[in-house]
């Protein structure tokens, strides 16, 4: 699954939540709603995304991304980019790359 990275060190998720007057819970409740499985994103990896401490992270999977932004109603460019970096050439071994 691809991952993608969020925006502004998670400065625009924070701002959406807080038009929004939502809280990790409530967000997590409405990525339980739009979630086909009905599991969501939990309020930790939410907090984990929008968060700017040690426990942030940049990166998540294209899912989580998709669910937070639908639970936001938001538009996903404004958010979510994908990464700089492929990590397919990345994990490309010399070898592989000599193949074609």
């Amino acid at each position: 699954m691809p991952k993608v990275v969020r925006k502004g060190n998670g400065q625009p998720l924070r701002d959406e939540m807080k038009r929004q007057g939502l809280t990790l819970d409530e967000l997590s409740t409405k990525t339980r709603r739009v979630d086909p499985d009905g599991r969501g994103v939990s309020p930790a990896a939410i907090g984990r995304l929008t968060g700017q401490g040690r426990t942030a992270r940049n990166r998540c999977e294209l899912t989580t991304a998709w669910l937070i932004t639908e639970g936001l109603d938001a538009r996903m460019h404004e958010l979510f980019s994908m990464p700089i970096r492929s990590t397919v050439t990345d994990e490309r071994s010399r070898i592989d790359a000599e193949e074609k």
